[in-house]
C-alpha cells in the first residue's frame, strides 16, 4: 500500500473553519474511494476560543475534531502571533507532516506559514493572492507575507493570481476557484433544513436588514465606531429591523468606550451566530452592511445586496458586478447606500451565478485544491492555472483598484 501522504491544516478563526470544511470532506472522499492514503491533521491554534466562534462550527459543519487545540486566545497581534509559532513548531516536530497548508489571512494564517518555513517544511496558503492595498490592515500584512514565504498559492480569483503574477509570484500560483463558495452551495441547503433562527428571532424574509462589525479598523476606533452604530441606529429609526450579532471584541469596545450608546428597539443586538444561522439569515435578508470580507462574497453568492463599511475590498468582483458598494464608516453614505440597495433587492434574491462563475469558479474549488495539494506532495498531477481565466493586470493595479472602487455611484 502506497506511503499515506501527511497534510497538516492550521486553523483558528471561524473564517477559516469554513474554508477548511469543504477540504476536509474532499479529503474523506478521496480517501474513502481507495484513490490515495491521506493523513490530515487539523491544528487549531484556538484563536477563536468562545464556543460561539469555534465548537459550533465544529459541531455544524461536521468538522473532524482538531488533534491539536493549541488554545492561545486573545492577545495583542505580537505576542499571540509569537505563542502561535511556538506552540506551532513544538507540533510540526512532532508530526512530521510532508505539507503546511494554511488559510486565508489571520495571526493563525502567519502563524502556520513562518513556522513551517522555518523549519523547512512546505507549505501551501489557501485564499492566496488578495489585496486591499491598505497596510494598516493586520490581515493584508498577514496576506503578503505568507504569500512570499509560502511554496504554493492557491488563488480563488483571476484578480488574485494577476496580484502574484505582479508580484512576481506565478511560478507558485494555481487557480482553484473559491473555497468558500463550494461552503455555500452545500450549506445552504442544510442551513434550509435545520436552522431555527427565522422562528427564534421570529422573523420574515426579506423584512430586515444583517449588521456584522468586528474589524480592528472600526472597533478600535471609538469615532469610527460611534458613526457607525449611530448609522445603525438611523436605519432601524426609518423603519428597517436591523439583527446585530455582535462579535465579542464589539461587545467589549461599546462597553468600555462607548457606555453612553443605547440602540434603537428595532436594531436588535444578539449573540455570535453559527455558520448554519448566519447563512439562512444573510440569505433571507433584504441587505447585509458588514466590514467582514468572508460575509461580502456569501451575501454575494446567496444575491443579498451588501453594504461594505470599509474604505476598499479584495474582494473587488462583487463590486463591478453590482452586488456590494463600499460606503466606509460615513453615516450619510451608509443610509443613502442602503436605501439603494432596498430597492435593488425588491423583496427578492439577486442573480449574480454568471458573475459567480467568471471570478469564482464552478463550486469544484475544494478538488481542485486537493489536486495541487497532492500534485506538489508528488503524488498526483497538480491543477494548472488556466490562461482564458487570467486577465491582464493594469499597470497600476493599485491606483486603478482604488480609482476602481471609489467610482461606484450612491
Amino acid at each position: 500500500m502506497a506511503k499515506a501522504v501527511k497534510l497538516l491544516s492550521v486553523v483558528g478563526a471561524r473564517p477559516q473553519f469554513v474554508k477548511i470544511a469543504p477540504l476536509a470532506h474532499a479529503v474523506e472522499r478521496r480517501v474513502k474511494d481507495g484513490s490515495l492514503p491521506i493523513d490530515h491533521v487539523i491544528v487549531h491554534t484556538g484563536q477563536h476560543y468562545d464556543p460561539s466562534m469555534s465548537d459550533i462550527f465544529f459541531a455544524e459543519l461536521e468538522l473532524p475534531d482538531a488533534q491539536f487545540n493549541l488554545g492561545v486566545g486573545s492577545g495583542r497581534h505580537g505576542s499571540q502571533t509569537g505563542l502561535m509559532l511556538g506552540e506551532l513548531e513544538r507540533v510540526l516536530l512532532e508530526t512530521a507532516p510532508d505539507l503546511v497548508v494554511v488559510y486565508g489571512d489571520t495571526n493563525s494564517t502567519l502563524a502556520g506559514a513562518l513556522a513551517a518555513v522555518k523549519l523547512h517544511i512546505p507549505v501551501a496558503h489557501v485564499e492566496a493572492g488578495l489585496r486591499s492595498f491598505n497596510r494598516r490592515m493586520p490581515e493584508e500584512v498577514n496576506r503578503i507575507v505568507a504569500d512570499h514565504v509560502c511554496d504554493l498559492l492557491l488563488a480563488p480569483t483571476p484578480t488574485a493570481i494577476e496580484n502574484l503574477v505582479i508580484e512576481g509570484l506565478a511560478e507558485r500560483s494555481v487557480f482553484t476557484g473559491d473555497i468558500m463558495y463550494d461552503a455555500v452551495l452545500f450549506y445552504r441547503q442544510l442551513a434550509l433544513r435545520q436552522s431555527q433562527v427565522r422562528t427564534r428571532l421570529r422573523l420574515e424574509p426579506y423584512e430586515y436588514g444583517v449588521v456584522t462589525v468586528h474589524r480592528a479598523e472600526n472597533t478600535d476606533d471609538t469615532s469610527r465606531l460611534r458613526s457607525l452604530l449611530d448609522a445603525f441606529n438611523a436605519l432601524a429609526d426609518a423603519g428597517l429591523p436591523l439583527i446585530f450579532p455582535v462579535h465579542p471584541r464589539t461587545t467589549q469596545r461599546i462597553r468600555s468606550e462607548l457606555a453612553d450608546w443605547s440602540p434603537h428597539p428595532r436594531l436588535r443586538l444578539i449573540d455570535p451566530l453559527g455558520y448554519l444561522d448566519m447563512l439562512w439569515l444573510v440569505d433571507h435578508a433584504t441587505v447585509l452592511l458588514t466590514d467582514s470580507g468572508g460575509l461580502q462574497k456569501e451575501a454575494f453568492f446567496l444575491g443579498c445586496p451588501c453594504v461594505t463599511l470599509r474604505d476598499e475590498t479584495e474582494w473587488i468582483e462583487t463590486v463591478q458586478a453590482g452586488g456590494n458598494v463600499l460606503a466606509g464608516a460615513d453615516a450619510l453614505k451608509i443610509l443613502a447606500v442602503v436605501d439603494q440597495s432596498k430597492r435593488r433587492s425588491a423583496g427578492s434574491p439577486a442573480d449574480f451565478t454568471r458573475a459567480i462563475n467568471a471570478s469564482f469558479g464552478n463550486g469544484d474549488a475544494a478538488n481542485r485544491t486537493l489536486d495541487a495539494l497532492l500534485g506538489f506532495a508528488g503524488r498526483e498531477t497538480p491543477a494548472k492555472v488556466d490562461p482564458l481565466r487570467i486577465r491582464t493586470a493594469p499597470a497600476d493595479t493599485r491606483s486603478s483598484n482604488k480609482r476602481q472602487l471609489r467610482e461606484v455611484p450612491l
